[in-house]
């Protein structure tokens, strides 16, 4: 493919826009559009930005508006390589066929089910299964984040089996006002919760179970994962395949980062946009390795971690790059991921002062 990836982005909400803006920094691909389904202060917003607006739905029109709108969802099929279908659970299936019938590449939520493509995506698990297909499925952001923590160790062989409890945050902090839950926490009855069996649509052989519930918080999901590893290892062993792992980063609550709040305010503290944490944070000083047991506790953060999940499966989409380490590296530069939020920041400091 010449020039760069002409890209759309089918839904400008709580993912599409972070998406949308991940694209925008890349050099080897381009956002041509974006979609709404609701004119509110969102779609607004994202003309500001200057991203060319369009219709959601062909059938969605309105009277009067302050923006400019360029057309149709039919009209941004036809201008681009690749959509991005950030579009409500369930819609997004219903888009396949015009997607289908116009030869382009789509990318679905990890709300759909792993049917709808075949191919379930986590970069650095199985970037080379998405190389030039057509339709591929970026997961849900807690089986991103478990995919991620459980290849750490599965790539060495060292995982007997594992179990994981998901204490999920009760609502996106945007619609906070009409759905949070208070004072209470509601365990979901159904074991293995989804996320164990959506884990294996990437790590096909992983043996792991997970058992999940809503409690009334909005800032991101954490995790508890018990791992029973096939031999003896220690802290250090574990904490260097950590780091050798793409989109994990260590914290430690001897810094003051305690809790989900900490790591939130860190991000906005280092200036991130949305305060979004795109790496799987790991409490270093949480983590307990015990022979052939490892027990530790992570955060992931769900409005923003599948976000260069989505920018690597374009790549591999369109054939434009074939190894994955390469497309990850490239993603990582240009969003600022990390593997170190504190100790990175010091060693550069003391860089530049050098100089």
């Amino acid at each position: 493919m010449s020039g760069k990836i002409k890209v759309g982005i089918n839904g400008y909400g709580v993912i599409g826009k972070r998406v949308a803006d991940a694209v925008s920094l890349q050099d080897d691909m381009a956002v041509i559009g974006v979609t709404f389904n609701h004119f509110d202060y969102r779609i607004q917003a994202a003309a500001v930005k200057g991203y060319p607006i369009y219709y959601g739905s062909n059938s969605l029109k309105i009277t009067e508006s302050a923006v400019h709108i360029s057309g149709g969802l039919d009209d941004l099929i036809k201008k681009v390589d690749v959509m991005v279908d950030c579009t409500a659970r369930g819609a997004a299936a219903a888009n396949k066929p015009a997607y289908k019938k116009a030869g382009i590449k789509a990318i679905f939520q990890g709300g759909e089910n792993h049917e709808l493509t075949g191919v379930s995506f986590v970069a650095q698990v199985n970037y080379a299964e998405a190389i030039n297909q057509q339709f591929v499925r970026v997961v849900s952001c807690n089986t991103t984040g478990l995919c991620r923590v459980m290849s750490a160790f599965h790539r060495h062989d060292w995982v007997k089996k594992a179990r994981a409890v998901l204490m999920r945050r009760a609502t996106d902090p945007w619609e906070s006002h009409k759905a949070g839950m208070v004072n209470t926490m509601v365990p979901e009855m159904k074991v293995p919760s989804h996320q164990g069996p959506d884990v294996r649509s990437v790590l096909k052989d992983l043996n792991i179970v997970t058992m999940a519930g809503t409690a009334s918080h909005n800032l991101g999901h954490l995790h508890y994962a018990m791992i029973e590893t096939t031999r003896s290892l220690s802290k250090v062993d574990v904490c260097r395949a950590l780091r050798e792992e793409p989109r994990i980063a260590l914290v430690r609550a001897q810094d003051g980062i305690v809790a989900l709040n900490s790591v939130i305010e860190l991000m906005r503290d280092l200036g991130r946009p949305r305060n979004d944490l795109w790496e799987v944070a790991v409490w270093e000083d949480g983590l307990t390795v015990s022979e052939d047991e490892i027990y530790m506790v992570f955060m992931v953060h769900n409005e923003a971690i599948t976000v260069p999940e989505t920018i690597d499966a374009i790549r591999a989409m369109t054939g434009i790059e074939s190894d994955g380490r390469k497309s990850i590296e490239k993603t990582d530069r240009a969003l600022g991921i990390t593997k170190e939020f504190l100790r990175g920041i010091e060693h550069q400091k003391a860089t530049s002062i050098s100089r």
